[in-house]
């Protein structure tokens, strides 16, 4: 399918990560321009090359508004424009009882998973209104809406991303910017592996007998029985990117395998 996106540009936050670079992959292969963030600049430059498009890898903090500003303006003096922006920079942040967890703890996840994205806004919407056309998403996480106990410090701040992306798309999609959201559940990213290396050896079983447990015991929503693919992620991030997701908008799209059990966001 062709998602009419050629020539359009494209930046990507935490480029260096599995969802991030599978979606560059993908939109690369559509023939939009990228412009990739990490903070891992020599990684994501050794990644880029392969990617058979135009490129700018720009290192930037999406805690500082300066960073943010720097890598909008840097992006649209090599291209021209930025019309689609997707925001995966994010970290699980500290685990633990509510109540236990520091406010520093609850501050670190803030900045990073939430205002990061409403920094992300003020730096490339003024433009895209300008033009008339524009695509935001953001990483959010089936946690959003269905909290685990000991996450409290990413529960909160995914849900206020989601929430704050809906409250864009109110009145954003009158200048023609689209704004949604992505919950992905139980990836195959550095992250899970790490959470099931650390049940493996806890557990005194091998990886895949950790990763089967985990999704018999902890989400049995899953009736795929596998974490998902960081591809199949990506390409529901670009089809809601496309002109071919051109009436979706305010919307929560899962990639979760049913991880999420209720019929609502």
């Amino acid at each position: 399918m062709d998602l009419q996106i050629r020539d359009k540009v494209a930046l990507i936050t935490g480029a260096t990560g599995g969802m991030g670079f599978a979606t560059a992959k993908i939109l690369a292969d559509e023939g939009c321009k990228l412009v990739l963030s990490d903070l891992k600049i020599t990684d994501l430059e050794k990644d880029a090359a392969s990617l058979p498009t135009e490129v700018l890898c720009i290192a930037a903090d999406v805690t500082d508004q300066a960073d943010v500003d720097t890598l909008a303006r840097k992006g649209r003096e090599k291209f021209g424009a930025i019309d689609i922006v997707i925001h995966t920079s994010g970290i699980t942040g500290a685990k633990g009882h509510p109540l236990e967890v520091t406010d520093e703890d609850y501050l670190e996840a803030w900045q990073i998973d939430f205002m990061s994205a409403v920094r992300m806004a003020r730096a490339t919407f003024p433009a895209m209104r300008e033009k008339g056309w524009g695509r935001f998403v953001c990483i959010t996480s089936e946690n959003a809406v269905q909290p685990y106990w000991d996450e409290a410090t990413y529960n909160t701040a995914k849900a206020a991303l989601a929430a704050f992306v809906k409250n864009l798309s109110y009145k954003e999609a009158e200048h023609g910017i689209l704004c949604n959201t992505v919950s992905p559940a139980f990836i195959e990213t550095d992250m899970t592996d790490g959470m099931m290396e650390k049940r493996s050896k806890e557990m005194g079983v091998s990886f895949d007998e950790a990763v089967e447990s985990f999704l018999e015991e902890e989400r049995p929503g899953i009736a795929l029985k596998r974490r998902g693919r960081v591809e199949e992620v990506a390409a529901a991030i670009a089809l809601i990117v496309s002109e071919r997701g051109s009436f979706i908008n305010g919307s929560n799209l899962r990639v979760d395998g049913g991880s999420v059990q209720a019929v609502q966001n």
